[in-house]
């Protein structure tokens, strides 16, 4: 079952801000309005499922790619995850 769209004020979502986020994780959705506008939505973060090895290899067979996977496959995607830990668009506020 869905959990409800809960709106609130910026001043209530203020006054219990850890409350709110109790419910989002529980799956609701907040949307904080001033003056009955919308400022923000808190939602939870619904979990991305990563790509199939299979899928990995049928888009680089399409972009042309003659990679071999080999004993030391493992090894080299390991060292390319590695070489781009930083992310690629940081948030402003960061």
């Amino acid at each position: 079952m869905a959990q409800p769209v809960i709106h609130i004020s910026e001043e209530e979502a203020a006054k219990d801000f850890a409350k709110l986020l109790v419910r989002v994780r529980a799956g609701a959705e907040v949307v904080i309005e001033q003056s009955a506008q919308p400022v923000a939505v808190l939602k939870p973060i619904t979990a991305r499922p990563g790509r199939l090895l299979s899928e990995s290899i049928a888009l680089a067979e399409a972009h042309g790619s003659t990679v071999t996977l080999d004993e030391d496959f493992a090894a080299d995607l390991e060292a390319v995850i590695n070489s781009h830990r930083e992310p690629l668009n940081p948030p402003a506020w960061d």
